[in-house]
């Protein structure tokens, strides 16, 4: 029996494909270990709180001064790094939340709070989330901005970002959720620059010129190679209705949004001058629900196959149980 599971097993392997997240940062070993390294200038520049946290139990607290300079580079920081895998032609998904307090800063100059820097020494990231006056705003490879929005102070806002990573602007894309709606389709860019590879930096980096004190919290970072991977699980079902009592009538429910539609979620697409977004019939979600883009369908998390192979894996085991039984 034994033989004849190793056997079928090494025929059905090949139709098995899994599913699983890359890498989590989320802060929930209650400390900074799943991060490469920190730049800070002193360790109450980035701490783990337990309040405002998005998800779990833990969520950082990045905290920039003006003169915070642990690197002895242009502006002001105090940053985690993460080492990823990202190369030429690598595609992920990307879940975070940050929230900014309701005393954060309202200047007119950049504030990055997250970016996929290159792995070059110098200039700007391919890819950057940075506040300035008050817009948030995605930033691209020559001062792309496809994407803004109005800063909302005192929430958390939870991003989901995917992207192709490419140095070629035909191959490179990214796309965008906040909140659980599509607030950027795909949209063709240069996400590389030729030859290096990105790391994130994930905390407050900002002009020097700003001098108030600086307070953003991140949760819950999560990458993967689906969308279903990063997706929140499925709300449990509601409890059953007593027969005698009569079901509750929906007093009113907000239409659907065009996820789809520039401008009809949070934020606005603004693709630079020459350039167009592609792809940008979406289909309708319900409020508050992410919807994988057009074309692609979300996938269960976890293990599937071709065939039922798993089923058939598991029959047989259970075949062999009563003979061991016995033979005890």
């Amino acid at each position: 029996m034994r033989r004849l599971l190793l056997a079928l097993f090494a025929v059905l392997m090949p139709g098995l494909s899994w599913a699983g997240v890359v890498w989590r940062g989320d802060f929930e070993t209650g400390g900074i270990t799943q991060y490469t390294r920190a730049q800070r200038v002193s360790t109450d520049r980035l701490q783990i709180v337990q309040s405002p946290a998005f998800q779990g139990r833990y969520a950082l607290k990045a905290t920039v001064r003006q003169g915070d300079d642990p690197i002895d580079s242009s502006g002001n920081r105090n940053e985690l790094v993460y080492m990823g895998q990202e190369k030429e032609g690598s595609e992920y998904y990307y879940r975070w939340q940050v929230m900014f307090p309701t005393d954060y800063p309202s200047v007119d100059a950049w504030q990055v709070f997250t970016q996929w820097h290159h792995s070059g020494c110098c200039g700007s990231p391919p890819v950057e989330f940075f506040v300035k006056g008050e817009e948030m705003r995605l930033t691209l490879a020559d001062s792309a901005t496809p994407w803004k929005t109005k800063l909302v102070r005192g929430v958390w806002h939870d991003f989901i970002f995917h992207v192709k990573w490419s140095s070629d602007a035909s191959v490179g894309f990214v796309e965008l959720w906040l909140n659980g709606q599509r607030v950027l389709s795909k949209y063709k860019h240069v996400t590389l620059y030729e030859g290096d590879g990105v790391y994130l930096k994930l905390g407050l980096y900002r002009s020097d010129t700003v001098k108030p004190v600086g307070v953003v919290y991140h949760d819950g970072y999560t990458q993967a190679t689906q969308l279903a991977d990063v997706l929140p699980p499925p709300a449990p079902p509601p409890p059953p209705v007593d027969a005698g009592t009569p079901a509750p009538t929906d007093a009113g429910t907000p239409g659907p949004v065009d996820a789809g539609t520039p401008g009809a979620g949070p934020g606005t697409e603004v693709p630079p001058a020459g350039e167009t977004p592609v792809d940008s019939s979406s289909p309708t979600p319900g409020t508050g629900t992410v919807l994988p883009p057009p074309g692609e369908q979300a996938q269960a998390v976890g293990c599937s196959s071709t065939g039922g192979a798993l089923g058939v894996l598991a029959l047989l085991g259970l075949a062999g149980l009563p003979r061991r039984w016995r033979r005890r």
